[in-house]
Order: structure tokens, then C-alpha cells, then sequence
């Protein structure tokens, strides 16, 4: 695929992303995907694999987060896309807030999303999903 073909597909993931389209997100992506989200302490951090892994990822998301996420930059090369954005919003649970700048480093296989490893502001996350009192910080 084109370079240009694989922003697009990207932006289109994002899109539907936005719309809460999970029938597109499934249709965009490889059947054997895998969605990396580093951290611990937090509802989405882990590893998921696969349709299932991604069903499952939206799910959490939808039930333990209220977030808008804003793509700003895509740069890509071969079969890679690199997304810089911004996202805001609270976890539910402990209704505390985060902002979060992010990169998503994206592989295509077959005009497909093959693998995201996200790069983002963990400790942010983290925070907003310690219920109580928290330290310092």
C-alpha cells in the first residue's frame, strides 16, 4: 500500500474511533491485531491480541473512561504511521481528570492495522485512576 493509502486508512481508524464505530474499527484492522498500552494501575494498560483483544479494549474504554482524543500529526514511512495528539478526559471510577499527549506507532499489513503501541503520559493515567487520597505529586 501507498503511503498516502496507510494515513488514510489511519485517519479513517481514528474516525470511527471518534464515532464509536466498532464495526469499522474491526473492518480496519487485522484479524490477529495487537493493540499495546503500556502501564499498570489503569484500566486500559496491557497487551491485547486479536478482534476479541480489540472488543474487549473498547469495552473497558467505554466503561471505565469518558475521552476525546485528537490526532494532530501522522508522518509515515514503508508500512509504519507515527499519530502525535492530544487526549482529555476523567476516569470514571475515581471521576478525576487527565490530559494526555500521546504518540501511536502504527503498523499496516494489507491495507490493515497490524500492531499499535501507544506512547503516553502513563503516570497521568495512572493518577487519575488511584482512588483516595493520593501523595504528593
Amino acid at each position: 500500500m501507498s503511503i498516502e493509502k496507510n494515513i488514510e486508512t489511519v485517519k479513517d481508524f481514528f474516525a470511527a474511533i471518534g464515532r464509536g464505530d466498532r464495526e469499522a474499527l474491526l473492518a480496519l484492522t487485522a484479524e490477529d491485531i495487537e493493540w499495546i498500552i503500556p502501564g499498570k494501575d489503569w484500566p486500559l494498560a496491557g497487551t491485547r491480541h486479536g478482534h476479541a483483544g480489540l472488543a474487549d479494549l473498547l469495552e473497558t474504554a467505554s466503561t471505565s473512561t469518558e475521552t476525546s482524543t485528537e490526532p494532530r500529526e501522522f508522518v509515515a514511512q514503508g508500512d509504519r504511521v507515527l499519530v502525535v495528539g492530544f487526549a482529555r478526559g476523567k476516569i470514571k471510577a475515581t471521576n478525576k481528570a487527565f490530559e494526555d499527549d500521546w504518540i501511536f506507532a502504527i503498523t499496516l499489513r494489507d491495507g490493515k492495522l497490524a500492531s499499535i503501541r501507544e506512547y503516553i503520559d502513563t503516570q497521568a493515567l495512572a493518577r487519575a485512576s488511584q482512588m483516595g487520597a493520593s501523595g504528593p505529586g
